[in-house]
């Protein structure tokens, strides 16, 4: 793992950050967390986690400016689960704008019989190779938890299917985002996170 790696983790209400703290401090990661723009831009990678409602998360990250900060980003950017989906241009969880750095709209599932939340293991199918995804097996399996999904786009990288095909790993320039949860998901997770802080 490289040595000089310090990870900031953009800290919202939302966010599901002590699971993502201790995953890298598996990997022997420093990371901090903070809502401050001045100390998030000290760091060589930047970590948007998050778990709950899109308005909430990017109100909390207007209020800190570190969504004006974000966008303006240049170091390596990971969004997990509503951290992916706040980097599209709008979520219609309760109409939100996001980061506009990925293009495309979130949207709720409507998947019949199926329950929503989507919640457990899918397999994640690359469409575009990937430095996120090295040394992950095709059709791997990652823990989801979320009712709402993103479109497959030309950002896609890769690509799941609950009642519908939907985006479960995109990337625009030096921004990437994955709508599992790879801290919750086992050998696969620590893999992506390492290649996050070791290849991209």
């Amino acid at each position: 793992m490289a040595p000089s790696a310090r990870v900031g983790i953009a800290g919202t209400s939302a966010g599901n950050i002590r699971s993502v703290v201790n995953a890298l401090n598996r990997l022997g990661i420093r990371a901090e967390v903070s809502n401050d723009p001045a100390v998030l831009t000290k760091a060589t990678h930047i970590i948007l986690p998050g778990v709950g409602e899109a308005r909430t998360a990017m109100e909390a990250l207007d209020r800190s400016g570190v969504s004006q900060w974000l966008r303006e980003a240049r170091v390596p950017f990971l969004g997990i689960c509503l951290g992916m989906q706040l980097l599209f241009e709008r979520s219609m969880e309760r109409d939100t704008s996001g980061l506009g750095i990925v293009s495309g709209t979130v949207r709720r599932f409507e998947t019949g019989t199926l329950k929503v939340p989507h919640m457990g293991w899918n397999t994640v199918a690359p469409v575009q190779p990937s430095l996120l995804l090295d040394g992950i097996a095709p059709e791997a399996f990652f823990y989801f938890v979320h009712s709402y999904y993103a479109p497959v786009t030309a950002e896609t990288l890769a690509r799941s299917d609950y009642g519908i095909a939907f985006a479960s790993v995109v990337q625009r320039d030096n921004f990437y985002g994955v709508q599992f949860h790879p801290e919750k998901s086992g050998t696969a997770g620590l893999q992506l996170l390492r290649n996050f802080i070791e290849r991209c």
